[in-house]
């Protein structure tokens, strides 16, 4: 069982929450850049807040920054895992509570970046004592999923677990296969497990910036750039070296990543290299929207438009404020 008490634990008394600022936005929505000029106005560090970015030799597929943008910008939680290895909400919270803490020692701020809202939910709101990743469950899973197919899957944890199937988007497999898996363990559905979830309040406290994009097709367009690119870079020759390497099949967590899964399919001759650009695309979107689903309902946040060429500026205004105000 995960276990966040030890480390979501109240600030000494009279000691008020330290800040901790979080950019949270879609993919291709411009974060990183974003992140690496705040960087030179502000004492920051930045933490990675992607579930993708973890996996070590997955750069390409991940938009992961390039060696000088590191150098000049390091970034906490990337290339922590390898390929075969899976991760969690519940590690999230002790890896990034850890660096949080650790940066604070050094005199700097946090600041959290990325896209993974259910890490940040987790991190802001609390996790519920739900059960450890089942290897063998998960596998027994996905190989039903492979013979009746996804969409049976959701119609599955529908039944089981109506709240949670509403919540969760028919194409989202990872987010099905887990709610069925902790359904499966504990004879419980995973709504009622996360209906005492409370904020973890304590040490830190959030403040928000939520990128979102006024136009929707500006984004698209960016995505669809992105992934033109990212095979022009060698996307489908990155994912073949780490399937040999790793031995990897379409049942680990890395190879479900956007863009992975569908170089992976491409490979396995599913489909051909026309139809490989317009599924990433397509998928790529589906997760953008996802993501655009998660801050549409966040309540707490500075809403920024992610195309708009002053928002910059009004972020370094309104960070400024949060600081002076502690002072």
């Amino acid at each position: 069982m995960s276990n966040l008490a030890s480390v979501n634990h109240l600030p000494s008394e009279g000691k008020p929450p330290t800040l901790v600022f979080c950019l949270m936005g879609p993919t291709a929505s411009g974060k990183t850049a974003l992140a690496c000029e705040l960087i030179q106005h502000f004492p920051f560090e930045i933490i990675s807040i992607d579930s993708a970015m973890i996996y070590r030799g997955m750069d390409i597929g991940t938009a992961k920054p390039d060696a000088t943008t590191l150098a000049a910008a390091p970034h906490h939680l990337i290339d922590i895992i390898d390929p075969p290895e899976s991760y969690s909400a519940a590690r999230c919270c002790e890896d990034v509570i850890a660096c949080c803490r650790a940066v604070v020692r050094r005199g700097k701020i946090p600041f959290l970046v990325g896209g993974t809202m259910m890490y940040f939910r987790a991190l802001q709101q609390g996790l519920s004592q739900l059960p450890e990743a089942d290897e063998s469950m998960r596998i027994a899973l996905l190989q039903r999923a492979e013979h009746e197919g996804w969409d049976f899957m959701h119609q599955w944890l529908t039944t089981l677990d109506p709240i949670s199937a509403a919540r969760i988007h028919p194409h989202d497999t990872q987010r099905i296969q887990r709610a069925l898996e902790v359904c499966q363990l504990t004879g419980k559905p995973l709504s009622a497990l996360t209906a005492g979830d409370r904020p973890s309040g304590g040490e830190f406290n959030y403040i928000n910036l939520l990128i979102t994009p006024e136009d929707r097709g500006w984004l698209h367009d960016r995505i669809a750039l992105r992934f033109k690119a990212m095979l022009a870079e060698g996307l489908i020759d990155e994912s073949q070296q780490l399937i040999r390497q790793w031995s990897l099949t379409a049942s680990h967590p890395a190879m479900r990543c956007v863009g992975y899964r569908q170089v992976f399919e491409y490979l396995q001759g599913e489909y051909d290299r026309a139809a490989l650009v317009d599924r990433g695309i397509a998928a790529t979107r589906q997760l953008a929207k996802r993501q655009l689903t998660w801050l549409r309902h966040w309540q707490d946040g500075h809403r920024v438009i992610a195309e708009n060429s002053m928002n910059f500026r009004e972020i370094v205004v309104f960070i400024q404020q949060m600081l002076d105000n502690q002072d």
